[in-house]
């Protein structure tokens, strides 16, 4: 891609961008914010690692949403964050306007772009920014999938001791306390995982992932996480950039996919150069199905709560 506009220059943001001017996944870079002068400097920060870190990407701040014309993505992390005993749909009233604002933005000034939300809780804004838009849902996806995928292969390797190069899992649903863990499509160098742990080892990981956020959020107290969901939004955008078609679990917008319609869920799906070209839609036991269910029915409690 030519042009990536970050929307949002807080931590997920600059984390964000150091990662894709890092690995060129762009020519052009602009990270924007309300607070003039930090989206500069942060830009300008990583700017001046170029020689160092070895890129040519150009780095640009700003708070005039003109600057983002001409974007292939524009990248949404701008909002309230959550702060300790908060769930994700707790900010949920408090970010909807801001999103609003920023989808309109977008829609006069990169209305070719695609759009990719952080933003939380992040089901339910994806559904709104799709909405908002009249796009086609290719254009229009979210990030958590990717992001929950890569809490639970951590704590699988920190519990088992295998090299997290090697493990390979799947978390669908909703980007909250439901999410459902797929122990059935989680390996090991292809081999299964219950060959590696037991049951109760599983659901205490696929409970652990469930927190993951949470979890630190509650260490660190005034900041939540950062560099994990930089990389999963970098991982993302390098399967678009470079025109992969991998399959990584992304916020979708369904139409009769999993027997669901007009909801965003975390679902494996397909990036390429169109962005989000297919659903992977899986034969789900009737366990896994009951649980994606029911985190369906509460991303769609928020998706009603919508004005």
């Amino acid at each position: 891609m030519k042009k990536i506009t970050i929307v949002g220059a807080g931590r997920v943001g600059e984390s964000t961008a150091q990662i894709l001017a890092k690995e060129e996944l762009c020519r052009e870079l602009v990270l924007l914010d309300i607070q003039d002068g930090v989206p500069q400097g942060v830009a300008l920060d990583i700017q001046q690692s170029a020689s160092l870190l070895r890129f040519d990407t150009k780095v640009h701040g700003a708070t005039d949403a003109a600057a983002m014309a001409g974007s292939d993505l524009v990248i949404v992390t701008a909002g309230l964050p959550r702060k300790p005993g908060m769930s994700r749909s707790d900010v949920l009233d408090a970010n909807l306007g801001v999103i609003d604002g920023i989808v309109d933005d977008v829609l006069t000034h990169a209305p070719d772009a695609m759009i990719m939300m952080v933003t939380n809780p992040v089901d339910v804004l994806t559904f709104r920014v799709w909405k908002r838009t009249g796009w086609p849902r290719q254009r229009v996806f979210g990030q958590s999938g990717a992001l929950d995928t890569a809490r639970m292969t951590a704590f699988i390797a920190l519990e088992t001791g295998y090299s997290a190069k090697d493990i390979s899992g799947l978390v669908l649903g909703g980007h909250g306390d439901a999410m459902v863990p797929l122990a059935r499509f989680t390996d090991i160098a292809g081999i299964p995982i219950e060959h590696f742990l037991d049951a109760e080892a599983l659901e205490r990981i696929a409970e652990r992932t469930r927190q993951g956020g949470g979890e630190i959020l509650a260490l660190k107290k005034h900041s939540s996480a950062y560099d994990t969901p930089a990389a999963a939004i970098a991982a993302m955008v390098d399967a678009i950039t470079h025109n992969r078609r991998r399959i990584l679990p992304c916020v979708s917008i369904l139409d009769g996919e999993y027997g669901l319609w007009n909801i965003a869920m975390g679902v494996p799906a397909v990036l390429d150069e169109n962005g989000l070209s297919g659903i992977i839609e899986l034969h789900l036991n009737t366990a896994e199905r009951a649980e994606f269910e029911a985190s369906a029915t509460l991303v769609r409690e928020d998706i009603e709560r919508l004005p």
